[in-house]
């Protein structure tokens, strides 16, 4: 039965677009409110009627622009910064000469640092910057001189806008980093779910498939080598989740979380399990952890090429009928790969004679790309009871031996 997912939209910010809304509505009061109770004093009070019109006018009209980020286009935010800096500008022309000199509120008063704090949830501490900057340069220029009391104001406004910025971009990496974290809990245990169903199902049915197909011979035999093939791709797909991290954006327009599938970095760091997996056949078991392994990019390509080396060499001098085991470990400071085999064994001093023969094969495809890289590779072998192939590379490009590999390389 198909399971039904539900994907939750997430917006930490959200509650910052309900509080600006409230926060416009408010101020305009206020502005309104400080007006009328001192309307006596106004040179032209018709110009401040007239300017506070438009003002609640707008502000009731696009109470809907505030209510989330699609909805606060760039197109509205300049508008709405022209009517704070418009009103900021219209102050002389209105008021007495005596109260502005004195220090009086400006038409729109504080309802100016909501059109600052807009930009500021819109676009983060840089947009913030440009708005407040720009109703400084106002300011200033209604007041004909830097006061003290202008200086405090757009000061003030300056770093709070600021520094409400600064919050929206951190909490919105921080919703991206949670989304991220959902999604890949949500996998695992679908991967989960879906590895214990098919364990108690598919892959018995194949292995047994396979037990009998041998036990039968011919063609059936035949049937059971295809059977083993299929259980370890299966196994292979459902225990390692071995994909490709997904990236987590935020559609604005909608408020959801997208997911897509992210393409593998060229040049960052690989998980190896990801290299090493394509060579479990029925003949090779894969033992690798259940995180990722990762590993810079050439050492990862050059120690994948190594194993698949040592694959090779089992192949070609264990024979057909030999079975061969991959065991990854991923340690604090290093990576581990063992490559081991059930095979007759290397007798003593082979190694060196094929060397001096020119067969360069162990000398130069593996030990050699494990030198290039700054790691190790040691070969135990005992003949009749198989050989153990143990590559190891340093995680940290700054160790000795990987130094050391690339003085040699270069």
């Amino acid at each position: 039965m198909a399971k039904r997912v539900r994907v939750m939209s997430m917006s930490v910010e959200q509650p910052l677009w309900r509080a600006l809304t409230g926060y416009r509505v408010l101020t305009m009061l206020y502005a309104v409110g400080l007006f009328a109770t001192a309307y006596g004093t106004f040179d032209r009070p018709w110009v401040a009627v007239a300017y506070y019109a438009v003002l609640c006018g707008w502000t009731l009209a696009t109470l809907p622009k505030v209510a989330n980020a699609a909805s606060c286009t760039k197109r509205f935010l300049a508008a709405d910064l022209t009517i704070a800096l418009v009103g900021i500008l219209l102050t002389p022309l209105a008021d007495a000469h005596e109260r502005i000199v004195a220090g009086g509120p400006t038409l729109p008063s504080i309802w100016t640092a909501g059109s600052v704090l807009a930009f500021a949830v819109k676009g983060g501490w840089r947009w913030a910057a440009f708005a407040s900057t720009a109703v400084a340069v106002a300011n200033v220029f209604e007041r004909q001189a830097p006061a003290r009391d202008t200086v405090h104001n757009v000061i003030l406004v300056w770093v709070a806008s600021i520094a409400i910025g600064y919050v929206v971009e951190v909490a919105r990496a921080s919703e991206r980093t949670l989304a991220r974290a959902l999604e890949i809990e949500a996998a695992t245990r679908e991967r989960e779910r879906l590895a214990r169903d098919i364990h108690d199902s598919v892959l018995q049915v194949l292995a047994m498939v396979q037990r009998r197909g041998a036990v039968l011979g011919g063609e059936a035999a035949e049937l059971g080598r295809m059977a083993g093939e299929q259980e370890v791709a299966l196994r292979t797909l459902v225990a390692g989740g071995l994909l490709p991290a997904s990236r987590v954006s935020e559609d604005e327009s909608q408020g959801a979380v997208v997911r897509a599938v992210e393409e593998p970095d060229e040049e960052g760091p690989l998980d190896l399990r990801a290299l090493l997996v394509p060579y479990a056949t029925a003949k090779v078991t894969f033992s690798e952890p259940g995180a990722p392994v990762r590993l810079a990019h050439a050492a990862a390509k050059e120690l994948a090429a190594a194993v698949g080396a040592a694959l090779d060499n089992v192949r070609k001098h264990a024979g057909d009928s030999a079975r061969a085991w991959i065991l990854v470990e991923d340690e604090p400071d290093a990576v581990i790969v063992t490559v081991r085999d059930d095979g007759p064994g290397i007798p003593a001093g082979r190694l060196a004679q094929a060397e001096g023969e020119g067969r360069l094969g162990v000398a130069q495809s593996i030990r050699g790309r494990l030198r290039d890289i700054g790691g190790t590779a040691e070969l135990i072998s005992v003949p009749g009871q198989g050989t153990e192939v143990e590559l190891k590379v340093p995680k940290d490009p700054g160790h000795p031996k990987a130094a050391r590999g690339k003085a040699e390389r270069g």
